[in-house]
């Protein structure tokens, strides 16, 4: 009788483990994609975080710019141009 009240409770632990988030979830890989559709010749000159978007700059054959790339999406959300 002890033996099923162990198993029992040790399988119930295992359920609630697997619903709260533990195993049986597959976690993300935390890979994804994104196109800059960037001219030919333009090249990333720096990757930083930005406030829950990632700024990237782009060196570019007509001037540099910054993106910024929602992660969330995969998109780029805004661009800065930087004069010359």
């Amino acid at each position: 009788m002890g033996v099923l009240i162990v198993a029992g409770t040790l399988t119930l632990v295992m359920l609630i483990v697997q619903r709260v988030g533990g195993a049986g979830h597959s976690a993300p890989s935390g890979r994804w994609e994104a196109a800059l559709d960037q001219p030919e010749g333009s090249r990333i000159a720096g990757i930083a975080p930005a406030e829950g978007a990632l700024a990237i700059w782009v060196a570019r054959p007509d001037g540099e710019r910054i993106l910024l790339l929602d992660p969330q999406r995969g998109r780029v959300a805004g661009e800065v141009r930087l004069g010359r």
